[in-house]
């Protein structure tokens, strides 16, 4: 029996953090691990929600650390499913930092993330169809799909001019 298919809505999920001394380095900025950490569980959610299941990471593709993220600031990290396979789920989380006195925000990291949903015993399990039925939602598919795209190309022309 197939799922009936899921919407991206359904796997929205935000979170936020603010950073602490424990989450930095020696320069009061966020530790890339922790916010990779962030990430990952954010990511992790929204499959979640989108399978019904549990989920395990399956892969996280290139990471791009845009800005730095200061000790004291507000991280919103938000994560949505834009593609989904027999039993994988394609996941896009963005994150961005938010100064609380000065009321300014600014994206700092994103990466695509493959998550596979699991049944109780550990076993992958399939996953509804995405099923995108406003116009928002669809531009953010369509979006996170083109973004991937490129961010892949960029790979391979990178790959080419090393001489890989």
């Amino acid at each position: 029996m197939t799922a009936e298919p899921a919407t991206l809505a359904e796997s929205h999920t935000e979170m936020t953090e603010i950073v602490l001394p424990n989450d930095t380095n020696t320069h009061g900025r966020a530790l890339g691990g922790v916010v990779l950490h962030w990430m990952d569980v954010c990511g992790a959610i929204a499959a979640m929600r989108f399978a019904n299941e549990g989920v395990v990471t399956a892969s996280m593709e290139h990471v791009d650390f845009k800005r730095p993220i200061d000790l004291g600031e507000v991280v919103v990290v938000e994560a949505y499913v834009y593609d989904t396979g027999r039993t994988s789920l394609d996941v896009t989380v963005e994150v961005r930092a938010e100064n609380p006195r000065t009321d300014t925000e600014r994206a700092t990291t994103s990466s695509f993330f493959t998550f596979v949903a699991v049944d109780d015993d550990g076993d992958p399990t399939p996953v509804p169809d995405l099923d995108c039925p406003t116009e928002g939602e669809r531009r953010l598919r369509d979006a996170a799909l083109d973004e991937r795209a490129a961010q892949l190309e960029r790979l391979v022309e990178r790959m080419e001019d090393s001489g890989s």
